[in-house]
């Protein structure tokens, strides 16, 4: 596998699933695919939207693109949602990540964008090692990983969910490069796009979670220091009173 003229090639199958009624998102993420190198090689799966119950049909777009991946003999698979959008993207830091994927059999999951809940360094600078926690537009799995989690069915468990609930050797491209855009969205019952949209959107809400993740334990150290020089102070000034 050569992929020191183009690191996307790791990545033997890459699919986008987009629904069939947004031909706007669609025309856009060729946009955002063609701005880092990807636009021929993705692979565009074309849903008719679950009415009745859209988390379904989302678990259902995404087990079916690990499993067409599966079928084509795919050791890796990344699977996008049509409202990615990249921001940062750096070939040599991908090609970084990509080598550490590499060198690196036990990885099952890799992300390119996602809300995290802890973070740990790795010996590559451009991968972190995640505890996932939610947002699955933009990741691939290892073909051990992905044959085992496809055999999942639904059972009322969000895609999301159910990948966090199989959350060990998951790794993240540091810093992350891919966000949800903030265009409409279908499945306005979800309460995370509504809570999204008032805290101003998921690109913001994604990279204030990576700049926390990433430097929690001086963020946390700092806040202590302060409240204990508060502390101090008002302990003086009763004191002298």
């Amino acid at each position: 596998m050569n992929t020191s003229s183009n690191p996307w090639h790791f990545f033997d199958r890459i699919y986008c699933i987009s629904l069939l009624s947004r031909k706007d998102r669609l025309e856009e993420v060729k946009k955002q695919f063609a701005s880092v190198g990807l636009l021929e090689l993705v692979e565009f799966i074309l849903v008719e939207k679950q009415q009745q119950n859209p988390e379904e049909g989302i678990f259902t777009s995404h087990m079916h693109c690990l499993q067409k991946g599966l079928a084509a003999g795919a050791e890796t698979i990344l699977v996008f949602e049509d409202d990615v959008c990249f921001q940062g993207f750096s070939v040599e830091r991908l090609r970084q990540a990509v080598t550490f994927l590499r060198d690196t059999p036990s990885w099952k999951a890799f992300f390119l964008g996602g809300i995290t809940g802890a973070v740990k360094k790795t010996k590559s600078p451009a991968v972190s090692k995640i505890h996932y926690r939610c947002l699955a537009h933009a990741y691939a799995l290892n073909r051990p990983f992905a044959k085992q989690f496809s055999q999942n069915t639904w059972q009322e468990i969000p895609f999301d969910n159910l990948l966090q609930n199989h959350c060990s050797e998951f790794f993240s491209l540091t810093p992350m490069i891919a966000f949800q855009s903030n265009a409409s969205t279908d499945n306005k019952t979800f309460f995370i796009d509504r809570s999204r949209r008032f805290f101003g959107g998921l690109q913001l809400i994604q990279k204030l979670n990576e700049f926390y993740q990433q430097h929690k334990s001086i963020l946390i150290s700092s806040h202590l220091f302060f409240f204990f020089l508060l502390l101090i102070l008002a302990w003086k000034y009763l004191q002298k009173r």
